[in-house]
């Protein structure tokens, strides 16, 4: 399982960004992955690299059919092969 933290903004629109927020989230909503939407980011439960990926493209574009002429994602990415890990468990691990 990988985990990742993604924020993606549109830059050069509205001040306030949770419309945008919003378009994302319900995005990544369609993929095959688990998400958990914080104040500040999404994080994102995937089984693998490329479904990650592809979410994130996704994700990334619909700022663009909605508009925006410059995107900025960041994405950090957590990839263990020693042992599975979830959202929960990495909750979990710090109770």
């Amino acid at each position: 399982m990988i985990i990742a933290q993604l924020s993606i903004a549109p830059v050069g629109k509205d001040i306030s960004l949770g419309k945008y927020v919003k378009i994302v989230i319900e995005t990544l909503k369609n993929e095959p992955i688990n998400i958990q939407t914080n104040a500040m980011a999404t994080v994102i439960e995937a089984e693998d690299l490329n479904t990650l990926l592809t979410a994130v493209g996704k994700a990334h574009n619909a700022l663009f059919k909605v508009g925006a002429n410059r995107v900025i994602t960041e994405l950090k990415i957590d990839d263990r092969k020693d042992k599975n890990v979830t959202l929960v468990s990495k909750l979990n691990s710090i109770k």
